[in-house]
């Protein structure tokens, strides 16, 4: 999604950097709390750790789902409060769970015996909710085997949180990384009523249910370049009918959390990266190929184009005629390059070396997925469309 302000914003970078619409941000964050009303939302700072963009959630309500005692440093610093941010992350060691709770982390996922046992000993006292498995079914990204216990592991889990003094507070789930479809939510949803009736027949009252992350982002393009739909309205009406279901079968008042990350930043970030070349060669005597090599690639910022592509605009060739080619960044690694489902990736055929290149809806996990300059090529730089960011690091 290319908005006014961050057209302004490419247009008037003259190198290498990412840039950031925080106004679209904090409109994308309106609209999610309109559709579903009285939902707190929990940004997973890991799609975006930029502080600028941390402490305007934070000024507009959000709190945080961290994922380590550094993610709970910086979201403390953004200006969150210590009870609006959790240690989402189920895999933890004995020190990083004793430097949260050190913190004023209260609130920690689990999803295994071994894990709340752990949390009993080195945060004492803390509340914990359980995270389920789900099938990723639908998703870019399933995240379905490193998270999450099933439905009777969830209730043992929590029944040993009661018993080693813990508050048995919640259940959470995730449909997967850019979830596409609504089943996945009236699946799980349907799931975790079930559980909560459960464990309130063993006398464990949850006062939450963390609808964790998933929501997709809408400005991605499929692998053949069609734009993604995925049915958003759909979504929020099933999550909204879902919420009413686990209501009932609660028998004590539940609040909702949720927890998105690309969702919120993703189309309100472009690169402005340029042109390395745009060259032609053929293989065993072939018909020759276009190749485009860009600044910018999976290991500076592009790190997600193996499951989907992003949208390039080409500023100085608005209408030119456009030649096949494969898309590649600047490293010597043969996996810093994808090219569309069963072809190429049209480009302008007069792109010359140093040209700009736009590539849109990069505001999830492009800064926090970068390396620190691999091959030499450094990590992109900040800059920010339409409006100065709030830098004092508080809501």
């Amino acid at each position: 999604m290319l908005t006014t302000e961050l057209r302004a914003a490419l247009t008037a970078a003259t190198g290498d950097r990412i840039v950031f619409d925080l106004a679209g941000i904090e409109e994308r964050y309106t609209t999610l709390i309109h559709e579903l009303p009285g939902v707190a939302v929990r940004f997973a700072l890991k799609a975006c750790p930029v502080d600028e963009v941390m402490a305007l959630l934070a000024r507009c309500g959000a709190g945080f789902d961290a994922a380590s005692p550094g993610e709970i440093v910086q979201a403390l610093a953004a200006g969150a409060p210590p009870g609006a941010v959790h240690y989402g992350n189920t895999v933890k060691s004995d020190r990083d769970i004793a430097e949260a709770h050190r913190l004023g982390i209260r609130d920690f996922a689990t999803d295994s015996v071994e894990d709340v046992t752990a949390i009993a000993a080195h945060a004492p006292g803390a509340r914990v909710f359980c995270r389920l498995t789900t099938s990723g079914d639908g998703a870019l990204w399933g995240l379905t085997r490193k998270f999450g216990c099933s439905p009777e592991d969830a209730v043992r889990v929590l029944m040993r949180a009661r018993e080693l003094g813990l508050t048995p507070s919640g259940l959470s789930i995730h449909v997967g990384s850019q979830q596409m479809t609504a089943d996945a939510w009236r699946d799980s949803l349907d799931t975790l009523a079930e559980v909560v009736a459960d464990l309130g027949r063993r006398g464990i009252e949850l006062d939450h249910v963390n609808l964790g992350g998933g929501l997709p982002a809408l400005g991605y393009l499929d692998r053949r370049g069609d734009r993604l739909d995925p049915p958003l309205d759909k979504i929020f009406a099933v999550i909204r009918e879902g919420m009413e279901r686990l209501r009932e079968s609660s028998r004590a008042p539940l609040d909702f959390l949720i927890e998105p990350g690309r969702h919120l930043v993703a189309d309100h970030g472009a690169i402005r990266a340029h042109v390395a070349r745009l060259s032609s060669r053929s293989r065993s005597g072939g018909a020759p190929e276009y190749w485009l090599y860009l600044s910018c690639g999976k290991f500076n910022g592009l790190y997600e184009m193996d499951a989907l592509r992003y949208r390039l605009v080409f500023p100085s060739h608005p209408d030119a005629e456009q030649v096949p080619a494969m898309i590649a960044g600047p490293t010597c690694d043969s996996d810093d390059a994808y090219a569309a489902e069963g072809g190429f990736v049209p480009v302008p055929r007069g792109v010359a070396s140093g040209d700009p290149v736009w590539i849109l809806s990069c505001g999830a996990y492009s800064t926090s997925y970068t390396t620190r300059g691999f091959n030499g090529f450094s990590p992109l730089p900040h800059a920010w469309a339409g409006r100065e960011p709030l830098r004092e690091g508080r809501g």
